[in-house]
């Protein structure tokens, strides 16, 4: 696999690059911990309990307000993977799939070990943030999948018949990835669901996050990014129901003013295409970036999936200073998510400057290694 065409970066662009880079991953999580708290709540009970509005703030979830669930811990060992995919392309190895599997071997991990205190060397630093080794309603599949170290693969897939939303909620990174050409994200993202997910539509659908999130990072708007998504789903077997499920989204902005209601058209969240249908519409209608996130959350379904897809969407279009600032402020592991925000961007800017064959940084590579 090779990345095409190699992006020229100038200031402002690296400037312009970090901003969307911690916009989708600080979004993805802001939406994740809001829906938190009514993962599993019918709407009558959402608005029961919080108001005919819903949700309007953080809920307590996994005993504090701004918990993450699973998504984002996934999403972050993405971008992990993907940093140690570039820098042991050094050594002559290049196959991100499986740096991108080992990564998410290594979250498999913080899911049955009691803590980082076991993690070998080689782990990198992000193995190492205590806060991660929590089980925040972790899906069968990506469990499953991860819980021996064969890799799936397209051609043979981990949970054949799955087509869960675990493949979406983590693929927003793969987009990131903007000295890419298209069509390789897609594969990439495509790829890397089929580790946990066989279906599909599962990891078509992964494929299309990924392709929506890469034309955004590059600064096209959301319609258009949409647009080349289902161009490139068409190309591939078996995308019916990720193409039918967008058409939907779409169609749905004109059916009158959003809500609830609208939203729960599009499905529940639970499964690939209707998680990705669903943050698709919803960021499509959104009046601003706290709008767009409650309408993702508020609805009788995998809320923290749809809200995370939604803030990776939103958070990419606008980039970080769009997002709630007290949001983002008592969001748990922000530290963390901009620290990794930051390395990646770096890495995908400046690499070179970091790391070569012959002379790399010490500290870089005590972070990413390249074993």
């Amino acid at each position: 696999m090779t990345t095409g065409t190699t992006a020229i970066w100038g200031r402002a662009e690296q400037q312009d690059f970090r901003s969307r880079v911690r916009g989708c991953l600080l979004g993805g999580a802001i939406g994740d911990a809001l829906g938190a708290g009514i993962e599993f709540d019918s709407l009558a009970a959402i608005r029961e309990q919080h108001g005919s509005a819903g949700v309007t703030d953080y809920v307590p979830a996994y005993g504090r307000r701004g918990a993450v669930t699973d998504d984002t811990q996934m999403t972050l060992f993405t971008v992990d993977g993907l940093i140690r995919a570039h820098v042991r392309r050094d050594t002559g190895a290049w196959h991100p799939p499986t740096d991108v599997h080992a990564a998410y071997r290594r979250w498999a991990a913080t899911q049955r070990d009691w803590g980082p205190d076991e993690r070998k060397k080689d782990d990198g630093w992000l193995a190492r943030e205590e806060w991660l080794y929590a089980q925040r309603a972790p899906g069968n599949a990506c469990l499953s999948g991860l819980a021996d170290d064969r890799m799936g693969t397209v051609d043979a897939p981990k949970n054949p018949q799955s087509k869960g939303c675990g493949t979406v909620m983590r693929s927003a990174p793969f987009g990131l990835l903007v000295g890419w050409e298209p069509q390789l994200v897609f594969q990439l993202a495509v790829e890397c669901a089929a580790q946990t997910h066989g279906h599909p539509t599962g990891y078509l659908a992964a494929g299309a996050t990924a392709a929506i999130v890469h034309a955004l990072a590059r600064g096209e708007s959301l319609d258009h990014a949409v647009q080349r998504a289902l161009a490139q789903l068409a190309t591939r077997p078996g995308h019916e129901e990720t193409t039918d499920a967008l058409k939907r989204a779409l169609g749905a902005v004109r059916q009158g003013l959003p809500g609830p209601e609208r939203v729960e058209s599009l499905g529940e969240g639970w499964v690939a295409e209707e998680a990705l249908a669903m943050a698709v519409y919803c960021a499509l209608v959104a009046e601003d970036v706290r709008h767009g996130l409650l309408l993702a959350v508020n609805h009788g379904g995998d809320s923290d999936s749809t809200g995370a897809v939604c803030g990776n969407l939103l958070g990419a279009l606008h980039g970080e200073t769009a997002l709630p600032p007290a949001w983002v402020a008592e969001l748990e592991g922000r530290a963390t998510i901009l620290e990794l925000a930051d390395d990646f961007a770096m890495e995908m800017t400046q690499g070179p400057a970091l790391h070569s064959p012959g002379a790399s940084s010490p500290a870089w590579l005590a972070r990413y290694p390249r074993a």
